[in-house]
């Protein structure tokens, strides 16, 4: 592996970006613009963590800005968003549950760069 390829795949490098949101859902239009909001999460290659956060897998910094305006761009006109990005190295320290079983991450999707 070379320096190059080395430093894109740092851990201190890559970065996780979460979104995580509380939207409106009570009138037709809340939960159209609701749903409108996760299909673009979606459509950007975010995965479902849970119910209301979603995250995707950067290599880099500068990725990961571009994936939080893109967010940005598409944030609804009510409720509640947060976004907010860790090192693959602290997201390689979260202990994840299910019930009282513990269950290792899962590894970040390969994602194809085209520069």
């Amino acid at each position: 592996m070379n320096e190059s390829n080395f430093s894109r795949l740092n851990q201190y490098k890559s970065m996780w970006v979460l979104v995580f949101f509380d939207l409106p859902t009570e009138t037709r239009l809340e939960r159209k613009a609701a749903n409108r909001f996760r299909k673009n999460l979606i459509d950007d290659g975010f995965n479902m963590f849970q119910f209301s956060i979603y995250m995707r897998f950067c290599p880099s910094r500068e990725n990961a800005a571009v994936h939080i305006r893109r967010t940005k761009n598409a944030l609804p006109k009510k409720g509640k968003v947060g976004i907010m990005q860790i090192t693959d190295k602290q997201f390689g320290m979260i202990e994840l549950f299910h019930g009282q079983k513990e269950i290792p991450p899962e590894p970040p999707s390969q994602q194809l760069e085209l520069f």
